[in-house]
């Protein structure tokens, strides 16, 4: 799930160097925090929150799949 949010995220950004992602595990969920360029913070969020629900969207499609709960973070 790592490599797929990071994979799209490096697709929208104009820096993709910096973007980073980290896993936090749970008992029952795990919590994945982007964190991007402050300059590639709209890029990610989208117009009125589009594309991050959109990601959130893909994010839960494919942990219904592996069975587990996955949340999706944005760090400034």
């Amino acid at each position: 799930m790592k490599e797929l949010i990071e994979m799209i995220a490096k697709a929208l950004v104009d820096s993709p160097d910096e973007v980073v992602v980290n896993e936090v595990s749970g008992e029952q969920t795990t919590v994945l925090e982007l964190r991007v360029a402050q300059s590639d913070l709209g890029k990610v969020i989208g117009k009125q929150g589009r594309t991050a629900r959109s990601i959130r969207t893909l994010l839960g499609a494919a942990g219904m799949k592996l069975h587990k709960r996955f949340v999706l973070e944005i760090l400034e």
